[in-house]
């Protein structure tokens, strides 16, 4: 199933944040808010949500330009329901969002997500990040080596700064 945000009911809502909950160890307000807002992406099974992942609209700044970006959020599929193919399916149906609306795709991973999202051509960033924030732009150094990229129309240098739009929590 895809739907926006706005087309999704409480109890899905609430499905999703649970499930995203077990995924993430807790999930906080911050990290909820940034998968609202944008394109879900949902695998149902047995009358239950068991896989989740959306991409939200974003702008990163990348060699003085302004560009698109879909910001590949909450990705998570239950642990009784994994390696089962649901989440190249999510990912297949986000990446052809992302290819049909924006000049990129963007997503911050930790190591153990790294391999699965490689494996599916997208590219590490090597250069530094940073964020735009209300006091200017301030690197963000924990990110580094975290974020990856799908080029759809944006010719990107991988090597270059990087920079995301501010949002409260976690930046990237």
């Amino acid at each position: 199933m895809i739907a926006h945000t706005a087309d999704l009911d409480p109890v899905t809502l609430r499905s999703v944040r649970g499930l995203l909950d077990a995924a993430f160890d807790g999930l906080d307000e911050h990290d909820w808010e940034h998968c609202l807002g944008g394109m879900h992406v949902l695998v149902h099974s047995g009358g239950e949500v068991v896989g989740h992942g959306c991409v939200v609209q974003r702008r990163l700044l990348h060699r003085g330009q302004a560009l698109s970006a879909g910001y590949v959020e909450g990705v998570a599929i239950r642990p009784d329901r994994q390696g089962r193919g649901h989440g190249r399916a999510v990912m297949a149906e986000l990446e052809r969002l992302i290819r049909g609306g924006y000049e990129l795709g963007a997503l911050s991973t930790t190591e153990q997500g790294a391999g699965f999202y490689a494996a599916r051509g997208w590219q590490l960033w090597r250069g530094p990040t940073s964020a735009l924030t209300p006091a200017g732009t301030e690197r963000t150094p924990d990110d580094d080596g975290g974020v990856f990229v799908l080029a759809v129309t944006a010719a990107l240098d991988l090597d270059a700064e990087l920079t995301c739009d501010y949002r409260d929590g976690d930046l990237w």
